[in-house]
């Protein structure tokens, strides 16, 4: 089970629940792929809405990685998520409301509207 607490949240898999956790190590992956020299300036790319598909993988890879699972971005890239497009948009801003903080816990986040 996932512990927010600790900015852990959980992806749904073929009806498995995987855990995921940005720890530093994998906020530090972030800042590399997306070119970024700080966790404010991460924290803004992710804020401005404009996540491409490359994004999302590489924000849950991450994810998973720093929970402790060995995956690779092409392995995320190949993954068969529940709820589809929506249901790993959902994950990967969850995810990052669990790191940064800031979000309405009352309110689950909302995946951009098709």
């Amino acid at each position: 089970m996932a512990n927010r607490h600790r900015g852990e949240t959980a992806l749904m898999v073929a009806g498995e629940s995987l855990p995921m956790r940005l720890t530093l190590g994998a906020l530090a992956e972030l800042e590399e792929a997306f070119a970024v020299d700080s966790l404010p300036a991460l924290g803004e790319r992710f804020i401005s809405g404009q996540l491409s598909a490359r994004d999302i993988i590489r924000i849950i890879a991450a994810g998973l990685r720093g929970a402790g699972q060995a995956i690779r971005d092409e392995d995320v890239a190949g993954l068969s998520f529940d709820g589809g497009l929506n249901g790993v948009i959902a994950a990967a801003i969850t995810l990052l409301e669990a790191t940064f903080g800031g979000a309405d816990e009352a309110r689950p986040p909302q995946p951009p509207e098709s």
